[in-house]
């Protein structure tokens, strides 16, 4: 079996990549700095720490382990920390990809799924989104992603340099019986917010219920983090198959407003949810929906986990394993 690369494969989205791709047998090799990851979410023999602009020694390491492509999603995530610190995330977010290119190119490895955005599209002119909607990012976050997708893109020209970008929207669940789930510092996304609420009994601030959304709440298309983990693996097997380098929407296809989530999380748990609500976030959409029917159609992945109250009922059993431990 091949042997793939995940940078960041200690986070979120990269730890259940990294258990998923080992489930299908391929040989996985982990590069990830701790900054903001979890040791226990990898194995220690695959682990290898180390900061992506580190370029000589990520050369090596690929040398060395003969890897056959890269899955990438070390950066930075948070849309709010970027407008406080838009160069953290260029320096982070675009220098780090550039050293990992210019490693993978030292090393010839010239496969490589990337870790993208919704926010790529800032507030877009149709819903549910194509891929064919322009570039109109309106934070660093995603600017920082527009920036690495248009170097892959010159680089697939030029170098022969293949990749899968894949811009996904609002990741949420957990792989509970893996050990793996949702735990950013500081927590951002609404649902392990929600959960934490239900938890410690302190409100949780909802932001807008003043949107032209029939409940007035932000509407956001929320995928399981396990489909997206596939996602990611059909991507990387597309390559390893010769694919020609392409861009993907991975979504449901179905929005749900933040009250809809709130109530789901009230079935889910058989316990009230206090919150508060507070004024509209600056520079947050009223609503974002994938369309994916060409993943679905070229790739052949569909969600099998698309179910809301699923999605909140994998969360609800990690986050319980977190407080009991």
């Amino acid at each position: 079996m091949p042997t793939i690369l995940v940078t960041g494969g200690a986070g979120y989205i990269g730890s259940h990549t990294r258990y998923f791709l080992q489930q299908r047998g391929y040989r996985v090799v982990v590069l990830d700095s701790l900054e903001r990851g979890f040791r226990e979410a990898v194995p220690n023999e695959i682990l290898h720490v180390l900061d992506l602009r580190n370029t000589e020694t990520i050369a090596m390491l690929l040398k060395t382990e003969k890897v056959d492509a890269a899955i990438h999603f070390a950066g930075y995530i948070s849309v709010g920390e970027s407008t406080k610190d838009p160069e953290k995330y260029f320096v982070n977010n675009v220098s780090g990809s550039l050293s990992l290119f210019e490693a993978m190119l030292h090393a010839d490895v010239r496969k490589l799924v990337f870790s993208s955005t919704a926010a790529a599209y800032g507030v877009p002119d149709h819903v549910p989104i194509r891929e064919d909607q322009p570039f109109a990012p309106i934070n660093p976050y995603g600017e920082s992603k527009v920036m690495v997708e248009k170097i892959l893109g010159w680089m697939d020209k030029y170098q022969d340099f293949r990749s899968v970008r894949l811009r996904y929207f609002n990741a949420c669940g957990a792989e509970p019986e893996a050990g793996l789930g949702e735990r950013h510092d500081p927590e951002t996304h609404l649902i392990p917010l929600l959960l934490t609420a239900v938890q410690t009994g302190k409100p949780i601030t909802l932001f807008g219920d003043d949107y032209p959304t029939p409940d007035g709440t932000c509407i956001r298309d929320y995928i399981h983090v396990s489909d997206l983990a596939a996602a990611h693996i059909y991507a990387v097997e597309y390559l390893l198959n010769a694919g020609a380098s392409d861009v993907f929407n991975v979504g449901t296809g179905v929005g749900a407003s933040v009250k809809e989530v709130l109530e789901a999380v009230e079935r889910v748990t058989g316990k009230p949810v206090p919150f508060t609500m507070g004024p509209r976030r600056e520079g947050d959409p009223p609503s974002l929906v994938a369309d994916s029917t060409k993943l679905q159609t070229k790739l052949g992945w569909k969600p099998q986990r698309a179910e809301l109250d699923r999605i909140i009922s994998d969360a609800w059993q990690f986050a319980q394993s977190l407080k009991t431990s």
